[in-house]
Order: C-alpha cells, then sequence, then structure tokens
C-alpha cells in the first residue's frame, strides 16, 4: 500500500485511480463489466434462494392442508355421525321401553278397572296429553283394548316430557283404535272440525313392525297429521303369541334437515345417504347432488362413476378416510361414517379446489413481493449505472482524491457484502445488516433485501427443525403402531384354558418396526376352530394396515359359518373392491371339527403345511394352491379334507422361517425347518416354536432379519381329552 496525499492507495481503490486517470474510456467498459457480472451474480442467488423458498413452502403448505384436512374431515364427520346414531339409539331404547310396557299391561289386563279414554281436545293443544284415535268405521267406546291401555297414559306422558327427543309416543292396536300421546291435539281435526281418521293397521310402520317381528326403524316418512318429514321407530306387541298391536314413536328431522342445509360453506357440505344408497338430505344449493324426494332418489352405489359408487357402498358399511372422488371433472375430498341404528351414513364432501386456495394464494403473493423486490434492484441497479458513469466524469474533474473517496464509499460496502455472502454460502452463516451499508442508495437497497432474505432463510431452517420433531412424532407413532398390530393378534397363551382337546401356540417377529404377516385362530363355535396363517405382499405401514383390513375381513366371513372356500371367496371379493390397491395376501385357512378331528383347509397361494402324525415325524403336505387373495376379483377357492387324530401336530408359517439368509445370502430352507422341528418332534407347540427360531438365529447369526418371522403350532388331543 502507498500513500499519496494522505491517501492510501492500492489494491482495487489503485486500480480505479489508475484507469480514470489514464483510460476513460477503458476505465468505462471495466467498470461496466464489473457491475454486470455482479448484478448477474447477486441476481442468481436471489432467484436460487426464490425458487428454493417456493417450492420449500409449497411442500410444507400443501402437506400442512392435508393433514387438516384429513384430521378435520374425518374427527368432524365421525362426530356428527355419533350424534345422530344417539338420537336414533336412544328412540329405539324408548320403543322397546314402551313395548315391554304395553305387553306388561295387556298380560295383566284383569288386573284393571275400566276408564274411558277422550279423543283430542283442540284446548289442550301444546299440552302433552294422552288422547284415542280410531280408524274410519271403528267405534272406539267398545275398544277393550283401549280400556287397557289408558292406564299407560301417564307413564307414557312422562317418557316424552323426560326424554331429549320424543315428541309423541303411539300405540296402534289391531282393533283399529290408537292411543297417542303428544302436545299436538288441535292438528287431529279437519276444516270442519271433525277428527281424522287414523289408520294405524295401514301405516308402513305398523306393516313392517308385523311383518319383522323385532323393533325397525321406517325410511323418511311423513307425519299424518302435521306433515312434517320423520323417522318412524316401531315394535309389535305379542301376548301369548298373539299380536296386540303396534308401538311407535316418531322422531321429527326438522333439526337434522336444518343442520344439513346449513352445513353448505366454502365449497364443502354434509349429506345424509340412506341404506338404500339414496340422498335424503343434502343443502339445496350443494352444487353437487340433485336432491330429490326418497321416492325419486337413485341409488348412488349404482351410480355410472364408480369412484362415488364404491365410496358410498363402503362408507354405508364402515368409516372411511379421507378420499378424493372425481365427479364431473373435479376433484372433492370425502369422508363417510356409518349411522350404524338405522343402517345410514354420513358423508362430508369438500373441493379440493378449494383447499388448495390458501396455497396458492400465499404463493402468488410471495412471487409478487419478490417480483417487486427484483423490480426495484433493476430499477435501483440502472441508477446506479447513471450514477457510476456521472462519477467517472467527475473523477476526472475533480481528480484523485474525489475519485478515491468515490471508490471507498461504493466498492468497500459490495466488497463486504460480497465476502458475507461467500462466507455465508461456506459456513452456512445468515447475513446481517451492518452500518456499513446504511448508504440510503441502491446499496441499501440490495443490503436490505438480502436481509430480508436472510430473516426469511432464518424461518425456513425453523420450519425445518420443526419438520424434524415431526419426524421424531412419526417415530413415536411407529412404535404405538407395533404395539397396536401386536394387541390385535392372540398373544394370550394358553387362549382357551378349559378347552383340553387342543394345545396352540403362535409368535410373530415382524422384520419392520410392523409387519404384513399375520396368524389367527379362533373358536367358530364350541366345536369348531379356525387356522389361519396370511403373508401380506409387501413390508412396513402399507403391509400392516392390509394385514389388519385382512384379518378383520377373515374373520369376519368365518364366523358366518360358511365353508372354507366360501370364506376366501367372500375375503378376495372385499379386498378387491379398489383395483387401485396393488396388493395382496398369501393365505392358508383350516378348520377343524373338534369332535371328530375332520380338518378342512385351503390354501391362497402359501406355503405347504408341515403335518406330523402322532406315530411319525413332522412331513411336509404338499396340498394344492390358489390365486392369492386379493389379487383378482371373482377367483373361486377349492378347499380339501384331512383326518387329524389324536397326537398328531400341525405347524404352519411364513416365507420368512425358510427364506432367511446369513451373511453369504444362504437361505435356511425348507429341509433346515424339518430338521428343527424333528429335533423333538413331541414337544408342545410352545418348545417346537421354540427350537426353530432358535434353529434360524443360530443360521443367520448376525446378518439383518428382511423378512417377517411368523409361526403357529397345534397339538390335537382329541374329543375326550382332560
Amino acid at each position: 500500500m502507498k500513500t499519496l496525499f494522505g491517501f492510501k492507495i492500492g489494491g482495487l481503490k489503485q486500480k480505479i485511480l489508475t484507469l480514470v486517470i489514464l483510460l476513460f474510456l477503458v476505465t468505462v467498459v471495466f467498470f461496466s463489466f464489473v457491475s454486470l457480472y455482479k448484478t448477474k451474480f447477486l441476481a442468481e442467488i436471489v432467484s436460487q434462494a426464490n425458487d428454493q423458498q417456493q417450492v420449500a413452502l409449497s411442500a410444507v403448505s400443501a402437506g400442512t392442508i392435508d393433514q387438516v384436512i384429513n384430521t378435520s374431515m374425518t374427527k368432524t364427520n365421525a362426530l356428527q355421525a355419533y350424534i345422530a346414531d344417539d338420537m336414533f339409539e336412544e328412540i329405539r331404547t324408548d320403543v322397546s321401553t314402551l313395548q315391554s310396557l304395553t305387553h306388561d299391561f295387556f298380560l295383566h289386563k284383569g288386573a284393571y278397572d275400566f276408564s274411558p279414554l277422550y279423543p283430542p281436545d283442540p284446548n289442550l293443544d301444546g299440552t302433552i296429553t294422552a288422547q284415542c284415535l280410531w280408524d274410519e268405521g271403528v267405534d272406539y267406546h267398545n275398544s277393550d283394548y283401549l280400556a287397557v291401555a289408558v292406564h299407560m297414559s301417564n307413564t307414557m306422558i312422562t317418557m316424552c316430557d323426560t326424554s331429549g327427543y320424543m315428541d309423541n309416543c303411539y300405540v296402534g292396536f289391531v282393533d283399529g283404535t290408537s292411543l297417542c300421546v303428544d302436545a299436538m291435539s288441535a292438528n287431529k281435526f279437519d276444516e270442519d272440525g271433525n277428527i281424522i281418521p287414523f289408520p294405524a293397521r295401514e301405516r308402513s310402520w305398523y306393516t313392517e313392525a308385523v311383518e319383522t317381528g323385532d323393533i325397525c326403524f321406517s325410511g323418511v316418512i311423513y307425519d299424518t297429521f302435521s306433515g312434517a318429514s320423520c323417522v318412524t321407530c316401531s315394535a309389535p306387541v305379542y301376548v301369548n303369541g298373539e299380536l296386540v298391536g303396534v308401538v311407535g314413536i316418531d322422531l321429527f328431522l326438522d333439526e337434522l334437515e336444518a343442520y344439513v342445509n346449513q352445513s353448505s360453506n366454502n365449497g364443502g357440505f354434509i349429506c345424509i345417504v340412506n341404506e338404500e344408497g339414496q340422498l335424503i338430505f343434502a343443502p339445496e344449493d350443494n352444487g353437487l347432488f340433485e336432491v330429490v324426494g326418497q321416492d325419486e332418489a337413485e341409488d348412488l352405489r349404482e351410480s355410472p362413476n364408480e369412484e362415488l359408487a364404491q365410496f358410498v357402498s363402503r362408507a354405508l358399511e364402515e368409516e372411511t378416510s379421507v378420499q378424493t372422488v372425481t365427479i364431473n371433472g373435479e376433484d372433492y375430498y370425502m369422508v363417510g361414517t356409518p349411522i350404524p341404528t338405522v343402517g345410514w351414513t354420513a358423508i362430508s364432501v369438500v373441493e379440493k379446489e378449494v383447499t388448495l386456495a390458501p396455497t396458492n394464494e400465499m404463493l402468488q403473493q410471495y412471487e409478487q413481493i419478490n417480483s417487486e423486490a427484483t423490480s426495484l434492484y433493476r430499477d435501483a441497479q440502472k441508477k446506479l449505472l447513471v450514477f457510476s458513469a456521472t462519477m467517472v466524469a467527475f473523477i476526472l474533474v475533480v481528480g484523485i482524491i474525489a475519485a478515491m473517496l468515490l471508490s471507498d464509499k461504493v466498492v468497500k460496502p459490495i466488497e463486504s457484502m460480497t465476502q458475507d455472502i461467500i462466507q455465508g454460502a461456506n459456513t452456512g452463516k445468515l447475513f446481517e445488516m451492518k452500518d456499513l451499508y446504511k448508504t440510503d442508495d441502491e446499496i441499501q437497497v440490495l443490503a436490505e433485501s438480502f436481509d430480508d432474505l436472510s430473516r426469511k432463510t432464518k424461518k425456513y431452517i425453523e420450519e425445518i427443525t420443526k419438520n424434524t420433531k415431526e419426524k421424531e412424532r412419526i417415530s413415536t407413532e411407529l412404535s404405538l403402531a407395533t404395539q397396536i398390530q401386536e394387541s390385535m393378534l392372540p398373544h394370550k397363551f394358553p387362549p382357551y384354558p378349559d378347552r383340553h382337546e387342543f394345545d396352540i401356540y403362535a409368535v410373530m417377529d415382524p422384520a419392520k418396526e410392523v409387519g404384513g404377516d399375520f396368524y389367527d385362530f379362533y373358536l367358530i363355535d364350541d366345536d369348531h376352530i379356525a387356522l389361519v396363517m396370511a403373508d401380506v405382499a409387501g413390508k412396513g405401514i402399507p403391509a400392516a394396515l392390509y394385514m389388519m383390513i385382512s384379518k378383520t375381513i377373515l374373520q369376519s366371513c368365518a364366523m358366518l359359518g360358511v365353508s372354507v372356500s366360501e370364506i376366501l371367496t367372500k375375503t378376495n371379493n372385499a379386498l378387491c373392491y379398489d383395483e387401485d390397491v396393488d396388493m395382496f395376501v398369501t393365505v392358508w385357512l383350516g378348520v377343524l371339527e373338534l369332535s371328530t378331528g375332520k380338518l378342512t383347509a385351503a390354501n391362497a397361494g402359501h406355503e405347504y403345511p408341515i403335518i406330523k402324525r402322532a406315530d411319525g415325524k413332522f412331513e411336509m403336505y404338499k396340498d394344492s394352491h390358489s390365486l392369492a387373495i386379493g389379487a383378482m376379483p371373482g377367483t373361486k377357492y377349492e378347499s380339501y379334507e384331512m383326518q387329524i387324530n389324536k397326537g398328531d401336530k400341525i405347524f404352519l408359517y411364513t416365507d420368512g422361517v425358510p427364506e432367511a439368509t446369513d451373511a453369504e445370502e444362504n437361505m435356511f430352507g425348507a429341509q433346515r425347518m424339518l430338521d428343527a422341528l424333528n429335533s423333538n418332534p413331541d414337544a408342545d407347540p410352545e418348545t417346537l416354536l421354540k427350537n426353530v427360531k432358535d434353529a434360524v438365529s443360530g443360521f443367520v447369526k448376525d446378518a439383518e432379519q428382511f423378512d417377517d418371522l411368523t409361526m403357529l403350532g397345534f397339538e390335537y388331543h382329541g374329543p375326550d381329552s382332560k
């Protein structure tokens, strides 16, 4: 460094000073080149940061919205379905109480004195009273049924007073008379003041209860006197085998209908579908479904839109997760929750485009902010170029000192800013505003832009930290999923301490937190036990979820008491409902008749079972195979029979046992598995499984387990074993 007139000369300052003095044109070209290069360099940094932040914001926002939609829609819809079902269940309980009350009164009808029951009195409108009604041509004065029913009046009035949902209750008798309790006496009269006939025996609630012989719910009907929409719960009353009449309670749906109509908001709404797949309640302005009367409504399960038809069918059977259904080219989020008491389902619908609006708006605003900042920077850069050219001319006039001062003012902040940016790129340190950059010109604008960018980067890092914590939470939830899966499989042994005909033991060791293998066993009745061994194609969470569904469907079908082949056929059809789910499960299923030892079994693409006779050793039983369930709809499964005698044993397993691999990628194999079983063939099932597990562990040693290990041992002691 040199000193001239008290100023230090050297580096970039010296170059600028020399070029200003000696070569004006070269200085202009050089300064322009440096300015353009730095502008391009800084613009690229800003552009890259902008692109990265947009991608991150879009991903985080979309993920957050999806999570909120799934959680909010599922919980809200389930709550509404629960409230509605609670209402129907309470009415059902009240009808059962009224049925028992009527039965008891008529069972002891000889113990009651004759008391009159009066027709409706319009002066008592608004007060809950007991009134007699009758069909046209019936003389209620001679009704022996009303003479007994009058003694039930006070109890029925009390039921209406204390119930949260009952507005009325009534009993229609076989002689054409009826006892009605409500607070609407005035609407029982026509325009001429005559009491309107009430043909109870012709009403659907009466005839359906008699036909079914049990408590039943009608469809949506309209009250005879008020015309309001309602659902009637009714039940027949038999005394000593003879029909006395039918009790009933109307559940008025005005509040439910009003709630559904008010649910339409910002592209979403709630609708109710009955057990016939017909839309019975939906907002008039929902923009998706046409709201018509129940008699005209179509069965949505037969809709030409297969996605909608499948969703409605599933929603009537079970609570669904949030699914995307495309209707008329638009995507909608839908979630359904059954209302089991009446067989209906509540469905919440939200237009997917509406949920994406906040994200799109946020990205547009962000892009606008960056666009304005870029435009501001470019304008400032243009001004800087003009200012620089003026300064070059001024340097020539003012001289060396003015040139030195100007170069110091212009170059030093940019050099410092560049160093900070390079340091940040190498170390991750965020750019910070300094007093050096507060120049009240374009440099300050640029520095403020970088400072703002740094603060946003810091916020982005905080979001990453938050996401990391979220991953830790997911890890915790995976641990909980492992516990849930383990709890779904039978894990208490012996499972049936009072049953001495057999001994059973099973284990499942997943390769990951959760697995796709599963075993199962359960008594279908006192004389039949089902044995199941299955392997879902895949691992991890998807396989575990598919495993839970498969296990539940298999057990549900088995408990119907149908044949083994029908169990697999029904399960296959249920799992093939959604062809987009590219998963299947191999299954060996056997049903043993404990009194005779007859085993009926079927093999859907699973490993061969291993059988040991009482006087022999374990041998592989090569049965016939069918296609795995869930692979193709409409598949038929064939079964076979086998006699299991006292002392015989069955060993079931998944391919994780013979395909266990050591560090040299050698497989354990079926022969080693048979050798492990036959090392102590007379051992109990628990010891047999332990011997196989120890043999596998000794073979693979420290090699990583790549598949689930699942085994089940069964020994038949005979029907007379104690």
